[in-house]
């Protein structure tokens, strides 16, 4: 092709390209707006999402019921007093609190409360052995349900939700407050009394048969808390099998022992008494084993 038909001829040449920034106030611009639009943008978002969250000063949030729950410790410490029966739940307060989620509906085999179908076998098998179920748990169901309630508590549940499915059981009464076996009535302290004030004012022969009468009163004193019933292995009193392999030992030797103590028995039995009291204590129980 000759040089008087190119193309390139008839078609001027392009000048060259320019942007929207073409003085450097522009150029000072839009950096700055680069910079500051992103930001407002991420302060405005900020503000909308807290503001979304934070409760008005009138909603049902800031009330000081819901604040208080809000701020109250995640665990807290409850002591209960087995004596005091007005700080035990009933039957019904602890199924509502802890068997209901199951009982209610009858959930993973738990017999349906009021359902007397599904309460009948149970039943049969007897109040004890629905305690003892509730209490060490039973398949799916752990102990106490998983609560944590007081024998006394879980037995009346049992009763409570028994007696709704058909049984008639007698929900169970608190065990009443043990008697302390080491507080002597009034005739034995005066007794006490008495032999101690006979001892200081006798002469030295009066003085040993006058703590011989005076160990039952000891005995009754300090003690029976133990030897009364046998508690810790202590021999009972009166016990002639039990006593045998000690009265062989002799009066001397369980006196040592009854003086410095031995297992469970703290020395001369936690109490004041003299070693000669002591003696006349331990001899009075060797005499009740022969």
């Amino acid at each position: 092709m000759s040089d008087a038909h190119r193309p390139d001829d008839d078609t001027p040449h392009a000048g060259p390209h320019e942007g929207p920034i073409k003085t450097p106030k522009q150029l000072v611009m839009a950096v700055v707006f680069a910079f500051i639009v992103p930001i407002i943008a991420i302060v405005l978002l900020v503000t909308f999402v807290a503001s979304e969250d934070k409760p008005s000063a009138g909603s049902d949030a800031m009330k000081e019921q819901a604040v208080a729950k809000r701020i109250a410790p995640v665990g807290h410490v409850e002591i209960k007093d087995a004596s005091d029966l007005s700080t035990m739940k009933t039957g019904e307060q602890v199924f509502a609190a802890q068997c209901v989620a199951c009982h209610g509906t009858g959930a993973a085999g738990a017999p349906k409360f009021g359902d007397t179908a599904a309460w009948a076998p149970r039943i049969k098998a007897g109040y004890d052995a629905l305690l003892n179920s509730a209490l060490k748990g039973k398949g799916n169901m752990g102990a106490q349900g998983g609560g944590d309630f007081s024998d006394l508590e879980i037995g009346r549940a049992v009763v409570f939700m028994a007696n709704k499915g058909g049984a008639n059981f007698n929900e169970p009464k608190a065990a009443a407050a043990p008697q302390a076996a080491s507080a002597p009535d009034a005739a034995t302290a005066q007794a006490a009394q008495s032999a101690a004030a006979a001892l200081a004012a006798a002469p030295a022969a009066a003085k040993t048969e006058a703590a011989g009468a005076a160990a039952p009163a000891l005995y009754t004193q300090t003690c029976a808390t133990c030897h009364a019933a046998g508690v810790a292995g202590a021999p009972k009193l009166g016990d002639k099998a039990a006593w045998a392999p000690r009265v062989s030992q002799g009066v001397d030797a369980l006196t040592a022992s009854a003086i410095k103590g031995k297992g469970a028995m703290p020395p001369k039995g936690g109490s004041s008494a003299s070693d000669a009291e002591i003696k006349q204590v331990v001899a009075y129980m060797v005499s009740q084993a022969k």
